[in-house]
């Protein structure tokens, strides 16, 4: 906890440094083609935005108020503050393809060591394979080209009804899956084959709560530590595939943020990634202790 501010500090530092020192402003046109600001008015907005100021002295406005949760007003969405988008596009980059990572991750791990070496396993293993081999950006055009124009089930993009969320859900969901299914079949076989497994089925107990009551919660640790950095990952967004999809995410606001240089916008999803990795990896040691008493000791 203590090690959060120092490294969110120093990860500010950074993000605005590099912005500053990268060629072009925020003030120049981002269309192709669309005429530049007059000197003056470029002046007017840069002491409006406080871009006129020394880059010590924007930097402590910006971490003045970013310590009240205040990122200012977005170059680009003039209309907006950063608060408020990442406040509206965090939860859907976050719900997007967690729910279905997680569960689909830790069935396919489980029916993998429980059936190892048989059609669940090679199942299992299989599309664990594929999920983490194919990049999430060639499964997405993949996806659109089979299921919106081979065999039209699915729209190509949007956000307006269930069915818009498919196609983004099983691209973003496909890899984090295949990750956990595969570290939860390594760590099952390992617990299924261990002396308190052998001899919970030796007093007798059924298969089911052998799997669940004394496999699992045991298994289970080293697929919590990959849980922390995945959730940080998937909560932020695939900026490619959001922008595909057209939806209404943190990785979309990004990408369009970037091309526009818009600083507050920059500067508020490199720090929310920041604070949420460490604050999922403090979790995950709470967790720790939660399944394994013996830790907290």
């Amino acid at each position: 906890m203590l090690w959060l501010v120092p490294t969110l500090l120093a990860m500010a530092l950074v993000t605005f440094l590099v912005m500053h020192a990268t060629p072009g402003s925020p003030l120049d046109p981002v269309a192709e083609g669309a005429n530049p600001l007059s000197p003056e008015a470029q002046k007017n907005l840069a002491a409006h935005y406080g871009l006129d100021r020394p880059l010590y002295e924007q930097f402590w406005i910006f971490l003045t108020k970013a310590m009240h949760g205040d990122f200012g007003n977005s170059f680009v969405y003039k209309t907006r503050t950063v608060s408020e988008i990442i406040a509206q596009t965090f939860p859907i980059s976050l719900l997007l393809a967690l729910g279905l990572a997680i569960v689909g991750g830790l069935t396919l791990g489980i029916l993998a060591a429980i059936y190892q070496n048989r059609a669940w396993d090679y199942v299992s293993v299989s599309l664990a394979t594929f999920g983490v081999a194919v990049p999430n950006f060639v499964l997405a055009v993949f996806l659109i080209i089979l299921f919106s124009f081979v065999v039209p089930l699915f729209p190509t993009g949007g956000w307006e009804s269930p069915r818009n969320w498919v196609l983004p859900t099983v691209a973003l969901a496909l890899a984090p899956m295949g990750i956990i299914a595969r570290f939860t079949r390594a760590s099952m076989l390992e617990v299924i084959r261990a002396d308190y497994t052998l001899t919970a089925r030796a007093k007798g107990l059924g298969e089911l709560p052998v799997i669940f009551k004394h496999a699992l919660k045991n298994a289970f640790i080293p697929v919590v530590t990959l849980l922390g950095p995945m959730f940080a990952a998937v909560g932020t967004g695939s900026f490619f595939v959001e922008s595909i999809f057209r939806v209404p995410g943190m990785g979309r606001f990004f990408v369009i943020s970037m091309t526009g240089r818009d600083y507050p916008m920059i500067m508020a999803v490199v720090l929310t990634y920041g604070a949420f990795l460490a604050v999922m990896n403090l979790v995950v040691d709470l967790l720790y202790g939660v399944l394994d008493p013996r830790i907290r000791y």
